[in-house]
C-alpha cells in the first residue's frame, strides 16, 4: 500500500529484457539503501518488488503483464521515474490509498501554465473515467492528485509547483502515456451496490419488495 507521495526521482541504470520478464535496475541513493530483499516499492505507480539491492540501486523484476499494462514496458536507460517505498503503520497518510495496481494508461492530452498554475490533462478510458469525480483522488504515474475539471474522458489536474518539479510528472509531455489508478474506494462502492441491487431484483418485487431487504435502510 502507497500514499502517492513520491520521495525519490530514480534514474533507470539498467533494463535486461528477457522472454517474458524484464529486470530493472534503478539508481536511487536515497532509498537503495534502505531497501531489503522482497521489499514492495511503486515505480511510476506500479507496485514492484525489490529482487537486489546494493548501496546506490535496486532491481526490480517485471513480469509479462505489468510489462504490457503499464509504461514499465517502455522504460530504457537514463529514464527517470517516480519511486514510493510501501507505507508503514508509523507512515503519514498525506496523499490517498493507493495499492500501486495501474488500472491502464492514459494519454497526456495537454499541459498548460498560468503562472503558477499547472493545469495537466488527461484523457483517460471509459472505465476509468467512471470513477473519477471533481475534487475526487486519482494516482498519475505514482502521484497522488486530485481532480480539478472533467469534461467527458477528460481529466484536468491543477498540479502545484513544489509537485511539479518535485515529480517526473515536469518531463510528460502531450502525447506521453501516463500510468493511472483509480480510487480504490469508488470502485468498491461501485461492486458493493451492485450485489446489493442484484439482492434487490431477486426479490422480484418493485420499491416495496426493496424496502424490506435485510439492510437497505441503512
Amino acid at each position: 500500500m502507497f500514499t502517492g507521495l513520491v520521495l525519490e526521482i530514480g534514474t533507470v541504470a539498467r533494463v535486461s529484457p528477457g522472454s517474458d520478464k524484464a529486470d530493472i535496475e534503478i539508481h536511487a541513493p536515497k532509498l537503495a539503501p534502505e531497501f531489503e530483499l522482497g521489499d514492495s516499492v511503486a515505480i511510476n505507480g506500479a507496485c514492484q518488488t525489490v529482487v537486489a539491492t546494493g548501496k546506490r540501486s535496486f532491481t526490480v523484476e517485471a513480469l509479462a503483464e505489468t510489462l504490457k499494462k503499464t509504461t514499465l514496458g517502455s522504460l530504457r536507460t537514463g529514464a527517470r521515474v517516480n519511486l514510493e517505498p510501501a507505507v508503514t503503520a508509523a507512515t503519514p497518510l498525506g496523499g490517498h490509498l493507493v495499492q500501486g495496481h495501474v488500472n491502464e494508461t492514459a494519454r497526456v492530452e495537454s499541459v498548460r501554465q498560468d503562472q503558477e498554475n499547472i493545469y495537466f490533462t488527461i484523457e483517460v478510458g471509459e472505465t476509468a473515467a467512471r470513477y473519477c469525480v471533481a475534487e475526487g483522488s486519482i494516482c498519475i504515474d505514482g502521484v497522488s492528485l486530485t481532480v480539478a475539471k472533467l469534461h467527458d474522458r477528460l481529466v484536468t489536474i491543477n498540479i502545484i509547483p513544489h509537485t511539479w518539479e518535485a515529480t517526473v510528472l515536469v518531463d510528460r509531455q502531450a502525447g506521453d502515456l501516463v500510468n493511472i489508478e483509480t480510487d480504490i474506494i469508488a470502485r468498491y462502492v461501485e461492486r458493493f451496490m451492485e450485489a446489493r441491487f442484484a439482492g434487490a431484483r431477486g426479490t422480484q418485487g418493485s420499491a416495496e419488495s426493496w424496502a424490506v431487504v435485510p439492510g437497505n435502510n441503512a
